[in-house]
């Protein structure tokens, strides 16, 4: 006779509850309101291109919420942060929209990932609608980057999935910067409109990658038997040639006001390891940039993704958009 994990019944039933009470039948945000938005630079504008962002987690949660709570002006002001540590990526050339959502909180990585999906399902439901709305509203045919970190990353791929079958979105996407999320192949096989990024200017496809120290063999992101896709931010390739540390621009590290308060040129170099699809950083440890967070073990280097290869990935979102417009131009004439 088998027997029964009784903390595992016991967060099943909580996550069932959970469904019961919200997480499969509530209803998403009203983004109509703009207090629903922590940015929305629907103003006319000359910048030729929209970024909409979805933010990483923000609060840690515990067994009675995990999922953000709006009303909660401490996790909004949090939430505002850590977008605004990425925003100086995105947004010198382009409009920015990043929705409140009630995202999953960070403890739900403790979980199975069976047992996540209620809370993520509950967070992609306000991203999906805030996407629809931008859509509907504010877009106004504008060319399209995705943006988003972590669980973030999670639901751009998500919307990728559900929307980018839709030729004319396709036609208006830059680009997508899922980062510090995986992509494998599987997620392409089940959606062939997809595509990963195979070098430094190609438009409409996904770029993402996920960094750690080159002994790590595991992470939440990329676990075992997993192979993540992903792209060299310093050489922009996808193969296995490192890049020396000559050919980054400079690791940013920012504040919650979107401040750089230190810059590093040629910090660090990386290579991809082929049989996981982690980006491997050969020049910094883990005792320099601790993982930061109990669920993230010590060399993944996680919450310094976008950080280590800052200038880089804005100067790539720059020629991302230069070429799309070229692109663009060519097939009118």
């Amino acid at each position: 006779m088998r027997f029964i994990n009784f903390s595992v019944l016991c967060r099943l039933f909580i996550a069932l509850l959970f469904c019961a009470a919200t997480g499969w039948r509530a209803e998403a945000a009203d983004y109509s309101r703009s207090e629903n938005w922590a940015y929305c630079e629907s103003i006319d504008s000359e910048k030729p291109v929209d970024v909409f962002f979805v933010c990483p987690s923000v609060p840690f949660g515990n067994s009675e919420n995990l999922n953000m709570d709006f009303t909660d002006m401490q996790a909004r002001a949090n939430f505002v942060g850590a977008t605004n540590m990425e925003r100086g990526i995105y947004d010198e050339n382009a409009r920015f929209f990043a929705p409140y959502y009630r995202m999953a909180a960070l403890s739900i990585y403790e979980m199975p990932e069976s047992e996540r999906e209620p809370y993520l399902k509950l967070a992609y439901a306000d991203v999906r609608a805030a996407f629809l709305y931008y859509l509907a509203k504010y877009n106004d045919g504008q060319p399209i980057i995705l943006a988003g970190f972590s669980q973030g990353g999670n639901h751009v791929l998500r919307l990728m999935k559900e929307f980018y079958k839709d030729e004319e979105l396709q036609e208006r996407l830059v680009a997508a910067y899922p980062l510090g999320w995986r992509v494998t192949v599987e997620d392409l096989r089940a959606a062939p409109y997809l595509r990963f990024a195979e070098g430094e200017m190609d438009t409409g496809v996904i770029v993402t990658f996920n960094s750690e120290e080159p002994s790590v063999e595991w992470s939440p992101i990329i676990p075992e038997g997993v192979r993540s896709l992903a792209i060299n931010p310093l050489n922009w390739r996808t193969d296995w040639k490192e890049a020396d540390k000559s050919l980054n621009k400079g690791a940013c590290f920012v504040d919650y006001s979107g401040n750089i308060t230190k810059e590093i040129p040629q910090m660090t170099g990386a290579y991809i390891d082929m049989r996981r699809g982690a980006l491997k950083v050969t020049d910094v440890s883990p005792e320099e940039y601790p993982s930061g967070l109990s669920i993230i073990p010590q060399g993944v280097f996680h919450i310094y993704d976008y950080q280590f290869f800052y200038r880089n990935l804005q100067e790539n979102v720059a020629a991302r958009i230069e070429a799309y417009f070229s692109e663009k131009e060519e097939e009118a004439a």
